[in-house]
């Protein structure tokens, strides 16, 4: 392997990690501040990326989708959480699987009655379309360094707000001491609703930037979702920084993993879990 297509392999493995990571940030969000286990998690991912087809088909714009999509991707996790979540905080995590497993099916049909079983494509922006040459026939695409940008500000926006606002104040000390938090007239239902809107807006950004590179198709969330969890569980159940590090990680080790060893790609990352779970069965990084 060159250094050009080093390189390219390199940006690859970055941009894969930190689509990763908005997958796996709002995964580790809700389950270390509300201690939901949410395996529909996948299925925002899915209603962000057809958000990302239907709108920019009716606007023709993909950037106006995205927005549009952000907005109506946070109301609607306000409404589940109001209307389902909400009443299974404190319920045994097996009450919280069946209710998050059955609401994949629930989503995937809600999925073919509005759009259809066929597989879709979103355009990519004209103003993205274009690709920087890196020799004489290689060259990398705009739009994967977009992404790329994306991501990086959507994670430092919320390094800020949990680490440099009285809102992230609120959500840690609700994540610390849920009691004590409620005691001291913080009110932890509003937090709680905010926390899970958070993860559903950066589940569904991933699936609306993803969607001009990888398709629009169905059951697209649940291929997402083993590998949203890899992530959490290297990383540390509820660490925001530790899914940074995993999902850079895992896209590092799944991206050389098809180029340097194809028939064994499909096992690295596995192994890769498995080594990190021997020696720090907690992840690499603690709550």
């Amino acid at each position: 392997m060159d250094f050009a297509n080093f390189f390219i392999q390199l940006l690859n493995s970055v941009q894969y990690g930190l689509l990763l990571f908005m997958l796996a940030a709002g995964l580790t969000l809700i389950f270390g501040i509300m201690g939901v286990v949410n395996l529909a998690h996948g299925s925002f991912y899915m209603l962000g990326a057809y958000l990302a087809w239907s709108l920019s088909a009716k606007t023709g714009s993909l950037v106006l989708a995205i927005v549009l999509g952000t907005a109506l991707s946070v109301l609607f996790g306000l409404v589940l959480e109001r209307i389902l979540f909400r009443h299974f905080y404190h319920r045994d995590h097996l009450d919280q699987v069946l209710l998050t497993f059955g609401l994949i099916y629930i989503f995937e049909e809600m999925r073919s009655i509005l759009w259809g079983d066929d597989v879709h494509g979103a355009p990519i922006p004209q103003l993205l379309s274009a690709s920087i040459p890196l020799t004489d026939n290689l060259s990398y695409p705009v739009y994967r360094l977009f992404m790329s940008a994306v991501c990086v500000v959507l994670a430092i926006g919320l390094y800020f707000l949990i680490s440099k606002t009285r809102l992230g104040m609120k959500i840690r000390a609700g994540a610390f001491n849920h009691g004590m938090t409620e005691a001291l007239g913080i009110n932890v239902k509003l937090i709680h609703a905010v926390v899970f809107a958070l993860g559903v807006g950066l589940a569904s950004i991933a699936g609306m930037i993803a969607a001009p590179i990888s398709s629009v198709y169905p059951n697209m969330g649940s291929q997402v979702l083993i590998m949203c969890f890899v992530v959490v569980v290297i990383g540390g159940i509820g660490s925001v920084r530790g899914a940074l590090i995993s999902a850079l990680l895992v896209g590092l080790v799944d991206t050389f993993g098809k180029v340097l060893l194809p028939s064994l790609a499909g096992m690295l990352v596995y192994m890769l879990m498995a080594a990190v779970l021997l020696w720090k069965p907690e992840g690499l990084f603690k709550q």
